[in-house]
């Protein structure tokens, strides 16, 4: 017991429902955990237009996010988000790794700030062989997340680049779901399309009419 009767009821939640035996369809697919509630405009997306992991999965491939675990939304694909202090709940985080993979967890996303980023590597350690996928939320948390030793893996991303994490999470996903297959591949093909779209768009208007209609 933590002495939280909050966070005493999350775990409970967790061992309760990892003791199910649920189909695999009904129980999400990756979690997304960060170490605080300031960690979300990174970790999901922001207003000010900087794309996260909820963007990714949602607005590009489909995903649906699961806020009940007894009641899964329509969608094939899901998540769900949690926060997890490794400092100041680390009971909390010994049984979300403990219990992700019985819960029915493929794939976690993890993400910490700071210069002590402990959430995706103590993770990493707590849920494997389940793989982990390390965000730094900050540029100073980068060794942190990063800095694990040999025979401890843990994938990481780029500082604040959750939305790679989410591709990530989908390409490991995607080696055992074609349909998910198709959609990574749907994507990226939108990129090159974008892309093509500019540069068409400057060699035929020129430089200056560019410039001028970007502004």
């Amino acid at each position: 017991m933590t002495g939280s009767a909050e966070v005493d009821s999350l775990i409970e939640e967790l061992h309760a429902q990892a003791e199910q035996d649920r189909d695999p369809e009904a129980t999400p697919d990756v979690g997304i955990i960060m170490g605080s509630d300031s960690d979300l405009d990174v970790m999901a997306g922001s207003e000010d237009g900087r794309a996260g992991a909820y963007d990714a999965f949602v607005e590009e491939l489909g995903f649906e996010e699961q806020t009940d675990y007894d009641d899964p939304p329509e969608s094939r694909f899901t998540f769900e988000t949690f926060v997890v202090s490794a400092h100041r709940t680390p009971e909390l985080m010994y049984a979300y790794g403990e219990t992700a993979a019985d819960r029915g967890i493929d794939v976690l996303i993890a993400g910490a700030g700071g210069k002590s980023a402990d959430l995706p590597n103590m993770t990493a350690s707590i849920a494997y062989p389940l793989p982990v996928i390390g965000v730094p939320v900050q540029e100073k948390s980068v060794d942190s997340v990063i800095g694990m030793p040999t025979g401890a893996p843990l994938v990481a991303v780029d500082a604040g680049k959750s939305f790679n994490a989410a591709l990530s999470a989908a390409q490991i996903l995607a080696r055992e779901h074609d349909e998910l297959r198709d959609r990574l591949v749907e994507y990226h093909e939108n990129l090159q399309d974008d892309v093509g779209v500019v540069s068409r768009d400057l060699h035929e208007l020129g430089t200056p009419e560019f410039r001028e209609r970007r502004e």
